[in-house]
């Protein structure tokens, strides 16, 4: 099960409210790629969930996972930060072995 902080459904509504078309959920996932092997990949949806999605809701924010990223994120917990140096969505993630410097990809 993939979890999302309160400061992450915030910032995440926040973008949604503003975004036109008005999407109606944020899609999450694991993509190839990166210096590491996979990347996290979040996307804004307009169209309806896959049918073999995992749809999951936060306060009122529809969130789809495909199950092949389902496997990846099992216990990962997304939250948004903001700091002096730089602000964005962290993945917190139990199943990585290894990150690349950036924190971007990851290899499990």
């Amino acid at each position: 099960m993939v979890t999302l902080t309160a400061a992450a459904i915030k910032k995440v509504k926040e973008v949604l409210d503003t975004a036109n078309p008005k999407p109606t959920a944020l899609r999450i996932g694991v993509r190839g790629g990166g210096c590491s092997g996979f990347q996290y990949a979040l996307e804004l949806c307009t169209e309806e969930p896959k049918e073999n999605d995992e749809v999951l809701e936060f306060d009122g924010l529809k969130v789809y996972l495909d199950n092949m990223s389902a496997m990846y994120l099992d216990g990962c917990e997304i939250d948004y930060v903001e700091d002096l140096v730089a602000s964005g969505f962290k993945f917190n993630n139990p199943n990585v072995s290894r990150t690349c410097g950036c924190g971007q990809s990851f290899s499990a």
